[in-house]
């Protein structure tokens, strides 16, 4: 175990809530309090449950996500890495997002910055996420996969067109959080909440952007076969 994954066992739990997105679902799950009890060290947090904490930080050491745009240039390797570092971790990020959201609406309703409509926008931002991908992964990347097809090119305009979707989406999120910026003296859950917006919003433009400018070219007609 490296020398940061041990820090954070020294670490108060609220502030790994805020600073890691997705340790507020594996707390819950563990019943280790981050809100009201965040100020506690995880290892002190471990040993009051009984938890061995090096399985718990290697739990918390698998959501340490890249965010560099390294990824490979083989299609089949390419969609490979999207599959991994971007579908499966959207599957993830916003069941917990949506929890979180609709507990802040609910706690602080009479807070004049709440972000009211949060968690159903997130609601319809995961159920369109969700039929995109799928779309994707029994349709358009076996083709790809194979080789490509002449007819590859519909079912990938049909995707640039749902990721301006996805980009206006993500406009109104950052609208309805003043740019994933939690207001001062937020609780730790509303923090944690909006860390949580901020890397979905870094992962969905980079997943786009895998997608728009580097897997989708290769199998789009060129100028002169669309004039031909």
């Amino acid at each position: 175990m490296n020398a940061i994954t041990l820090d954070r066992a020294e670490q108060a739990i609220g502030q790994i809530a805020v600073e890691l997105p997705g340790a507020t679902a594996v707390f819950r799950r563990l019943k280790l309090d981050f809100c009201c009890g965040g100020q506690v060290a995880l290892r002190e947090a471990c040993d009051g449950k009984g938890l061995p904490v090096e399985k718990v930080l290697a739990e918390l050491a698998t959501l340490d996500r890249p965010v560099n745009l390294d990824a490979p240039v083989e299609a089949g390797a390419l969609i490979d890495h999207i599959l991994e570092r971007y579908h499966a971790v959207h599957r993830d990020q916003l069941p917990e997002l949506i929890r979180m959201a609709r507990r802040v609406e609910a706690v602080h309703r009479d807070h004049a910055d709440v972000p009211a409509g949060l968690a159903d926008h997130l609601e319809q931002m995961e159920g369109e996420l969700l039929d995109h991908m799928a779309k994707e992964e029994e349709i358009l990347f076996p083709i790809l996969k194979a080789g490509g097809s002449p007819m590859a090119q519909y079912p990938i305009m049909a995707m640039r067109t749902e990721h301006t979707g996805h980009g206006q989406q993500l406009e109104h999120l950052m609208a309805l959080t003043n740019d994933a910026t939690p207001p001062m003296g937020a609780c730790n859950t509303w923090r944690a909440l909006y860390a949580g917006i901020g890397q979905l919003q870094n992962d969905l433009i980079n997943h786009i952007h895998l997608e728009n400018n580097l897997l989708f070219p290769g199998f789009e007609p060129g100028p002169q076969e669309c004039c031909a």
